[in-house]
């Protein structure tokens, strides 16, 4: 099979990268092998929440300057602040156009509420999360409901009503707790394995009467002006969600729950939705194994269900994620990309012919072994043997110079340099 551009990974980068070529009229094939991790995350995007050093980032165009010193080869770095906050605004344009339901802006930071009463700096939420301003010194409900469900231990709302009241934002804050008892849920009750957000989301959606939900969410708010929900009331979208915040007249927000996650789900199953409207093809359920190399250019593709039959395109595009997608792989004698094996890049006094070099003793620190991924330039093509392979793209966290969990990065990684692959294979590759 020939295509234009190949993209071996489904996620947030993958897609992203995939629909910006695919409404410019490229022919693109996306290697799926299995769920991504934004079905586990919070639905939240991350630009850049803390600098190396540790400081909090409010404003990242006037942290960049700081930001690039202290991590050169972070990929930020390497595209340079233009190209970066170009591509981030890109973005909020485009999630508004396929009506991912984001707020905020790559101008500001703001807080978000997290599943544990703590607040954390992002880039983007959903709409139907609480947030509020990093400015902002109340939160606007002085009376709050934080609403469980019945024996459902992936959200407890007594830890996160006691975290909550320990910010200066909620400290005002009369803070209440209580739970939907709904009898439709004894049969998922019985097996625990079962008694998850996406089971609890189909039977709350499809088998129980809507006005039953909705009055016994109103009762058990007991006149809250605020009510924060596990994220278990609509699968596909928030639909359902936001019909049942419109016949309650609450003001209902929702929380990620421990995975899967609901809140990121619905922004996959929106972003494969498009690619494959645009004329896309999903090769679901594939692994790409390896591929031939001559003149510095990868020439064809061969997949677990292609094996004989390769697969060819004029780019190809690495968005296989890290370690939790085996975009990274670590070996006994060394941390490998197993697909092309790249060069890798990490930071610090990481070697990678030195095991003891990828930790360190304390256990609470950033570890070397974190920041490890494939080496890049700055159009995002990358190395083999020291030389650039030029039609050979990596966007997202299989990347490596920077630690994505430290920083508070890897949603924005993502999305910057999967639009910047798509702007330079639209270019010609130049």
């Amino acid at each position: 099979m020939k295509f234009d551009v190949i993209i071996i990974g489904g996620g947030l980068a993958g897609l992203t990268c995939g629909i910006a070529l695919q409404q410019q009229g490229k022919h693109c094939a996306i290697i799926n092998n299995g769920q991504a991790a934004m079905d586990f995350s919070s639905g939240s995007l991350d630009l850049l929440s803390q600098l190396p050093d540790g400081s909090a980032v409010e404003n990242f165009v006037e942290s960049y300057p700081q930001f690039a010193q202290q991590l050169p080869h972070h990929p930020y770095s390497l595209l340079g602040q233009e190209q970066v906050i170009a591509k981030a605004q890109a973005f909020e344009q485009f999630a508004q156009s396929l009506n991912l339901a984001l707020i905020g802006s790559y101008k500001e930071n703001h807080f978000r509420v997290t599943p544990l009463g703590g607040l954390r700096r992002t880039w983007l939420s959903a709409d139907s999360v609480p947030t509020l301003p990093l400015s902002q010194t109340a939160y606007p409900h002085k009376h709050i409901a934080v609403l469980g469900i019945e024996g459902y231990h992936d959200f407890q709302p007594q830890l996160l009503a006691d975290n909550l009241k320990q910010n200066p934002q909620f400290a005002h804050c009369e803070v209440k707790i209580g739970y939907l008892s709904i009898p439709q849920l004894d049969e998922l009750r019985t097996n625990a394995r079962e008694f998850r957000s996406v089971n609890i989301s189909q039977v709350l959606e499809y088998k129980l009467a809507f006005s039953e939900l909705v009055q016994e969410i109103k009762q058990a708010a007991n006149g809250a002006s605020a009510v924060f929900l596990p994220a278990c009331f609509g699968i596909e979208n928030q639909a359902f969600f936001q019909s049942l915040k419109q016949a309650s007249g609450l003001n209902l927000y929702e929380l990620p729950t421990l995975p899967p996650s609901l809140l990121g789900m619905r922004q996959r199953k929106n972003l494969r939705a498009k690619f494959e409207k645009l004329g896309g093809m999903m090769l679901n359920g594939d692994k790409a194994l390896r591929a031939d190399i001559a003149d510095q250019q990868v020439k064809a593709l061969y997949s677990q269900l292609h094996q004989d039959d390769a697969l060819y395109a004029d780019h190809f595009v690495l968005a296989s994620g890290h370690y939790f997608s085996s975009g990274i792989v670590a070996e006994f004698e060394r941390i490998r990309e197993p697909i092309f094996d790249l060069d890798i890049v990490g930071n610090g006094d990481f070697d990678n012919n030195n095991r003891l070099s990828w930790t360190k003793d304390r256990f609470s620190s950033p570890q070397p072994y974190q920041s490890v991924g494939v080496k890049i330039n700055a159009k995002c093509q990358v190395q083999k043997c020291g030389e650039i392979l030029t039609n050979l793209y990596a966007v997202g966290s299989v990347i490596g110079g920077y630690n994505n969990l430290e920083l508070g990065c890897s949603s924005g990684v993502a999305v910057v340099t999967a639009l910047t692959v798509a702007e330079q294979i639209l270019a010609g590759g130049k």
